[in-house]
Parts: structure tokens; C-alpha cells; sequence
């Protein structure tokens, strides 16, 4: 099946100056936290969403998304909200972190110390919904017709056992004593939550898991073996884990992971290198209907990796940049969409016409602030919706239409 849109936006959008000086005045800049957002941030948050919402709508962006203005950061908000989890705000910078973690580098160039993490303490069970209130606003937002053509991101169960220093996801007051206890109770949340927005109307999902790349990196693999472990068994581990959480989904809920690398503030990415390393593993062992890819630049390597990609399963070309301001060329990232579909023709034995009508769609590299408080340098709100309608007018010149083959 095609995938559900040829024009695709990421997840985050540029937050309203607005909106982050609520989020400063309200003390509200941490990771994570468990404390009620304050009525004035509630209403400033409500009133930025509805913008950019009406933005969408007004353009036809699609799929529809909150840009991630509820949040601090893409993966805010989610495991501190189940039970077992502890929120543990200072996690020594690069002590408690695992060896080769790619992302320490810029931690202590930028002079952090210590950083947010949420430990399990406890056995981890899914209590209430973690991102459900914020859908059901999304929701109310765009006509019931409309819903599925919505989508919300959330972060990967690999999340805080990747950053983690080897041993320390879980804590001896947890029952946990190996990793995969750790990842069977995870994945029940995660299972849970699943249902519990496909039951409040919601047909897409995009997982955020941008530490998968660290994989194909000499750093973060020589971190591995120097703590002990085989990086190859930790990815297989992470490959297990991620499918835990998709199993029993409706047969209509769409999901997708997102694999960049990096999408720090000031346009500062956090690896560079090609999929190749680890893209047979990914394409044929994960469980997930879509892989948006990024591949704005030459850090990303070329197409070849997509050759492992199975009959079945879509790729969503992430060939726009967030990063800079700049306007690609529209001749320059058609050409590279069929380069990209030769590829994948020539691994599955099709015709590249075949490849396109059925696997393929375009969109930016990554959302636009990953960071509530960052965007790359020069971008701005009329450069941001610029982009997403240069994907438009891309997947128009290709497929004739921004929406997937129902």
C-alpha cells in the first residue's frame, strides 16, 4: 500500500515567540515533569496549536499536527507519565551516560554537567494516557472527517536504556534484573497507549528515534565493546523491543519511525554517516509500515542502503532541510526521488514507476524544532510553511497528488 501521504511533515513546527516566553515565565523548561501546566501556558499553548492548525489547514500541509507546541523537546512528556518511572534531573554529563554516546560531545561542549533522565524504580505499568488529552485537543480542532489525516509523534522505548550509562534504565528497587523484563513492561505501555488514541480516532503515528543512527558509527560502537557489549546484540535487542510495542495494533493505525541524525538548535546535527551499516537489519526487521529517512544532505550517504528495503514497506524521503532557509531546487530533488526509487526498483525487482506508485513520499528531514527553544539558523516562520509547500508542489510534480492511494 502507498504510503498515507506523498507529502509528509515531521512532527515539530518554529514555536511562536509567544509561546516560549509562557513556557520561561511559567518555569516550565525542563524535559520532563509530572506538575500540572499552569491555566496561562495552558491557554497560550491551546491558542499557538489552533494557529498553526488553521495554518495547515488553510495550505493543505498534511498530515495535521500540534508541532509539538505542548512539549519542551520531542520526547517530553511521555515515560514520566507512566507508573514505575522516576524522574532523575541530574544524571552526571559523561559519567551516568552510556560510553560512545555521540550526542556527549556537544553536551559538554555546550558546559552541561548533568542531565534529565526518568529511571524505572518501580514495575512500569500504564496507568492513564500519557499523550491522550493532548490529541483529543488536536482533534477538536479539525472536522471528524479530517482525523485521519492527523498524526501525533512520540518517543522510542529505546529511549533512556540507550542515553543510560549500561545497567542503570532500571534501578534494584525495581523487579526488573534484565533488560528485556525491562522492555516486556515498556512495551505494554506502549501497546496500551496505542490503542487507547486509535480507540479516540487516531490513524497515524510517527516514533522519533533519532539514537538508532548511533549504530552506524565507529564512536558509539567502540563505546559498546569497551562497556562490554556487542552492538550488534544491543541493536537486535532494540529491533525486538520496538516490534514489542506494535504487536495487536489495529490493522488501520499507521506507524512509522522517523531515523535522523540529530536536529539540534543552531542547525547543529549530532552524527553524520551512511544507513548502510545497519539498514538491512532496520528495513527488514522492524515491524513499522513507513521509515521517514533523512536524506537533505550528504551526510546521510547515498541511496544504495534503500535496496534492502521489502516489498510492503514505504519510505518517506526526508530530501527538504529544516536546517537552512535556502529553497532547494524542485528539478534538483525530483531527480533525486528517482534516484532514490531506482534503487529500491532494482533490490525488488520492479520498475521504478511500480516503486513510486506504491512506496514512496517526500517530506523534510526532520521537524523544523526538536528543542522548544531552537530552529537551525536563518529559519523562519514564512521560510518554515515555504518548505512544507515546496514538498507539496515536489509530490505534486511527481505523483500528481500530496495524499497517498487509499
Amino acid at each position: 500500500m502507498a504510503p498515507q501521504f506523498r507529502a509528509e511533515q515531521i512532527g515539530s513546527l518554529l514555536r511562536p515567540d509567544g509561546l516560549i516566553a509562557a513556557r520561561a515565565a511559567a518555569g516550565q523548561l525542563v524535559s520532563y515533569t509530572t506538575e500540572p501546566v499552569p491555566d496561562a501556558l495552558r491557554k497560550t499553548t491551546e491558542d499557538a496549536i489552533a494557529r498553526a492548525v488553521g495554518q495547515q489547514l488553510q495550505r493543505k500541509v498534511r498530515p495535521i499536527m500540534s508541532g509539538e507546541y505542548e512539549r519542551t523537546i520531542y520526547y517530553s512528556g511521555f515515560f514520566e507519565r507512566l507508573h514505575g518511572f522516576k524522574i532523575v534531573p541530574d544524571v552526571p554529563v559523561p559519567a551516568g551516560l552510556r560510553n560512545g554516546l555521540p550526542v556527549v560531545n556537544i553536551m559538554i561542549r555546550n558546559g552541561m554537567t548533568a542531565r534529565e533522565a526518568v529511571i524505572a524504580v518501580d514495575k512500569i505499568r500504564y496507568v492513564e494516557s500519557p499523550y491522550l488529552a493532548d490529541w483529543e485537543y488536536l482533534r477538536s480542532l479539525v472536522p471528524p472527517a479530517e482525523w485521519k489525516e492527523c498524526k501525533i509523534t512520540i518517543p522510542p522505548i529505546t529511549w533512556q536504556h540507550l542515553q543510560l550509562r549500561a545497567g542503570t534504565a532500571f534501578t534494584d528497587r525495581s523487579p526488573y534484573t534484565t533488560d528485556k523484563e525491562y522492555f516486556a513492561d515498556l512495551a505494554q505501555a506502549y501497546v496500551q497507549e496505542l490503542q487507547t488514541l486509535y480507540d479516540a480516532g487516531l490513524r497515524s503515528i510517527q516514533v522519533d528515534d533519532p539514537q538508532l543512527l548511533y549504530f552506524v558509527t565507529d564512536e558509539f560502537r567502540s563505546g559498546c565493546h569497551a562497556d562490554g557489549i556487542d552492538p550488534d546484540e544491543l541493536l537486535d535487542l532494540y529491533i525486538w523491543a520496538h516490534n514489542q510495542c506494535l504487536v495487536g495494533r489495529p490493522a488501520d493505525l499507521h506507524v512509522g519511525i522517523h531515523l535522523c541524525r540529530g536536529n539540534m538548535p543552531g542547525s547543529t546535527h549530532i552524527i553524520s554517516g551512511s544507513y548502510e551499516r545497519i539498514a538491512r537489519r532496520l528495513f527488514t526487521g522492524l515491524d513499522f509500515d513507513t521509515f521517514y529517512l533523512e536524506y537533505d544532505t550528504e551526510r546521510a550517504g547515498d541511496f544504495q542502503p534503500l535496496r534492502y528495503l521489502p516489498v510492503g514497506k514505504n519510505v518517506v524521503l526526508g530530501v527538504v532541510s529544516t536546517k537552512s532557509p535556502e529553497m532547494e531546487s524542485l528539478d534538483e530533488l525530483e531527480a533525486r526521488v528517482y534516484a532514490a526509487a531506482d534503487v529500491i526498483a532494482q533490490g525488488q525487482g520492479r520498475s521504478r514507476r511500480e516503486v513510486l506508485d506504491t512506496t514512496l513520499g517526500v517530506s523534510p528531514q526532520c521537524g523544523f524544532s526538536s528543542v522548544g527553544r531552537g530552529r537551525g539558523i536563518g529559519m523562519t516562520e514564512e521560510k518554515m510553511w515555504e518548505k512544507l509547500q515546496l514538498v507539496q508542489i515536489l509530490a505534486e510534480r511527481i505523483w500528481g497528488r500530496t495524499v497517498g492511494v487509499p
